[in-house]
């Protein structure tokens, strides 16, 4: 079953529809690849994956366990290399101000997040660096 629909809008957009819910995200290359950068590019899309992949699966765990972890945020940091233009390292930044959570259960959700869907399928070269002040 198709789950996106993807459309090359033109000046290097792309308009894409989540079919169940009709949500639409448009594209933009980046300014420092003759983009206009007035929307997320298909790399920031990528880091913006496995920040909300590893908030959903930390969410699904504590949803078990009853912790709350309403108030969790987090900075990303995409780093790009040259030839070939690629991402080569996603920095991601987690703080949380109030949990309910024992160490154990933080040290459960850590690791949760470090393995994640999205997590375990970038290409191995992508280096993912991950903090946790909570």
């Amino acid at each position: 079953m198709i789950t996106i629909k993807s459309n090359y809008i033109g000046d290097l957009r792309t308009k894409e529809i989540h079919l169940q819910s009709g949500e639409t995200i448009i594209t933009d290359a980046p300014t420092d690849n003759n983009g206009k950068g007035e929307a997320f590019s298909p790399t920031d899309l990528t880091c913006a994956s496995l920040c909300s992949c590893m908030m959903t699966i930390m969410g699904i765990k504590a949803n078990k366990m009853n912790i709350i972890l309403d108030g969790l945020e987090a900075d990303v940091t995409k780093f790009m290399a040259d030839n070939p233009r690629k991402i080569s390292k996603i920095q991601i930044d987690f703080r949380m101000k109030y949990t309910n959570a024992s160490p154990d259960q933080l040290a459960f959700l850590k690791e949760a997040a470090l393995t994640c869907p999205v997590a375990l399928s970038l290409h191995p070269e992508i280096e993912q660096e991950v903090t946790f002040q909570f």
